[in-house]
């Protein structure tokens, strides 16, 4: 559980820090009835947390997969490196790694600098991640040289994380560090964040890009801290030179009022409509400063892939006209109202009746699984009123995943673990049935924004799987699979 420590954030309520309880109510109802899935928020004001929620059963001791938020903390990695003297931003970026460099290297590449890494302008035509991850030998980062650069770096935006990835790799070549390594003693130890997991390459380069998981207090400390231009507490932990340019217009990506992705982009910083900016991470994380209303929301969630720009739209209409300049005067009642609502999040179990007739049938079958790319051999569900204990059999070995009834119960799986993630991983799981001869679970991987929804339908000696995920890079249909009793 989480204790209290003086590098915490400050609490207080929302109306001495000049924003009504009622528009964070509202703010939050919006969120539940018009965004797929939030998982948590932070919101502070003047330095202190006026509003914190967790939709159960994620909560605040619980790292969050960050994904391209991540790119944020490299980019103060870089901003650290080149103020202690490792690198400069102008240093061409062949320089670091001459055994990688190709033979016939063209003048594009040659010209790239550090600073085209940061701004998302190396003059690639396509994201150089794909082609880097997928390598068959692990050298990612001679992957990201082989690319073609067709544009002068500084002329053409591109989104490219595996950009973000050779800084990553310059920080390590120039300091002797990895990301977490170089940053714990500058970063995260003055700021209490702990329990920082960082996903490594076949290299054993720190992904850079991706990667990162923190909680969402470590999310809303990191942009306070850059909204006070780099000090913390006192201390200065970012130079004040660096926090202005990473999230300043470094560079051109389109214009397009209407929306938050086409305002400009800084050093791995998006910039955003009403002075804003952000570091934004796929399916919905974010970490948004306000500098012109003295506020940082951080956000954690699962919206579907090209869903990330309505949950801002949110903040800009509910928020923002909310936060006046002055305090307010106490609102007990509308303050019980938030706190109520605040403490009461949480994502329902799966609906369904506790047991069927069906379920004395099968309770405890084994049934062998048809061959699948999934590598499952045997399925075995093992039903009471209060869940179910599903063991899984795969050729690496075997799984049990505990499910409950009206409430979700934690285990550890490897099996559902998207690509990016290896050895099991943290997930809760609720079951019902949802018809006499089909029984109903979804397992979360609640450190992540996956959740899978897992359909057993039971007739004679067979049983059929179906299930999906929420989101995903890739498809979303349903997948089934067969298997026959054998006891």
């Amino acid at each position: 559980m989480h204790t209290k420590t003086e590098l915490d954030l400050p609490r207080t309520a929302p109306e001495q820090q000049g924003i009504a309880s009622s528009a964070i109510l509202q703010f939050v109802e919006s969120l539940e009835s018009q965004i797929d899935e939030i998982h948590s928020f932070m919101l502070l004001r003047h330095g202190s947390v006026v509003a914190e929620g967790w939709w159960s059963p994620y909560g605040p001791d619980h790292p969050h997969t960050l994904f391209s938020l991540s790119k944020s903390f490299t980019s103060s990695a870089v901003g650290l490196a080149v103020t202690e003297g490792h690198f400069s931003i102008d240093d061409p970026v062949l320089s670091f790694f001459p055994d990688e460099t190709p033979s016939e290297a063209n003048s594009h590449l040659r010209e790239m600098r550090v600073h085209h890494l940061l701004s998302m302008s190396t003059g690639h035509a396509d994201d150089t991640w794909p082609h880097m991850a997928n390598r068959d030998d692990n050298q990612w980062v001679k992957g990201f040289f082989e690319l073609p650069v067709p544009y002068a770096p500084g002329t053409h935006f591109l989104y490219n994380t595996g950009a973000t990835y050779i800084l990553s790799a310059i920080i390590q070549k120039t300091t002797g560090l990895n990301l977490v390594e170089y940053l714990t003693p500058r970063l995260f130890e003055p700021l209490g964040i702990e329990q920082v997991n960082w996903q490594v390459s076949p290299e054993g380069i720190m992904l850079g890009g991706i990667g990162l998981s923190l909680k969402t207090e470590d999310i809303a400390k990191f942009g306070q801290l850059y909204l006070q231009k780099g000090v913390w507490q006192g201390n200065r932990i970012l130079p004040e030179a660096w926090v202005e340019a990473a999230t300043a217009f470094q560079m051109s990506n389109e214009a397009d009022p209407p929306s938050d992705w086409t305002q400009g982009y800084g050093y791995q910083f998006w910039l955003c409509r009403h002075g804003a900016y952000r570091g934004d991470g796929l399916f919905g994380q974010y970490c948004i400063v306000m500098p012109e209303q003295d506020a940082v929301l951080a956000i954690t969630g699962a919206v579907g892939l090209f869903d990330m720009q309505p949950p801002l739209d949110l903040v800009w209409e509910r928020l923002l006209p909310a936060m006046g300049h002055e305090t307010l005067a106490e609102d007990a009642a509308s303050l019980n109202h938030l706190t109520e609502k605040l403490s009461s999040l949480h994502l329902p179990p799966v609906q369904g009746q506790a047991t069927s007739p069906m379920a004395s049938q099968v309770s405890g079958r084994v049934y062998t699984v048809e061959a699948t790319d999934l590598h499952i051999e045997t399925i075995a569900l093992s039903f009471t009123e209060s869940g179910c204990t599903a063991q899984i059999k795969l050729a690496s070995g075997a799984e049990t995943i505990a499910c409950g009834y009206d409430r979700w119960l934690p285990s550890q799986a490897a099996l559902l673990n998207q690509n990016w993630l290896s050895g099991p991983t943290p997930i809760v799981a609720s079951g019902a049935w949802t018809a006499e001869d089909a029984y109903t679970m979804v397992v979360r991987l609640h450190e992540t924004p996956f959740y899978h929804t897992v359909v057993f339908h039971f007739g004679g000696d067979v049983m059929m799987l179906e299930a999906q995920v929420n989101v995903s890079f890739g498809s979303l249909e349903w997948l089934s699979l067969m298997a026959h009793s054998v006891s």
